[in-house]
């Protein structure tokens, strides 16, 4: 099997989802939208196509199954473009912090950076060259 793309729905745990709405709101100038069933709420990265496209959300869920970490787990990379440093400068006025600054990675990749968000999850922005 040859995948379009490895990633198809990606979910950011947070402890209060109204501030952490307002970070990932704050540092990329989008409107999230809302999704509230049952025990979870989400906020949903707007997206053009759902069918072509990568989504993803932020989750609060009361049972403890999602606990934000800047240590564990996988790291989701975001996309900055066109420059990740359009992003980093807003990290820390949001409540962020930023761990790795803007690093090429090479050439032909881009360059990416790491930041803490308002929840205390660790998460990596990438831009194209």
């Amino acid at each position: 099997m040859i995948f379009k793309h490895a990633i198809s729905w990606f979910e950011i745990p947070t402890t209060d989802i109204e501030r952490a709405t307002k970070f990932y709101e704050t540092i990329f100038d989008i409107k999230m939208n809302p999704l509230d069933v049952a025990q979870f709420k989400m906020r949903m990265f707007p997206l053009e196509d759902m069918a072509t496209g990568i989504g993803g959300a932020l989750m609060q869920v009361s049972d403890g199954f999602y606990k934000p970490s800047a240590t564990d787990g996988p790291l989701v990379y975001l996309n900055a473009n066109p420059d990740v440093q359009l992003i980093l400068d807003k990290i820390e006025e949001a409540g962020g912090s930023i761990l790795v600054p803007k690093t090429l990675i090479s050439p032909e990749y881009g360059y990416m950076a790491v930041f803490l968000d308002s929840e205390g999850n660790r998460v990596a922005l990438h831009s194209t060259p």
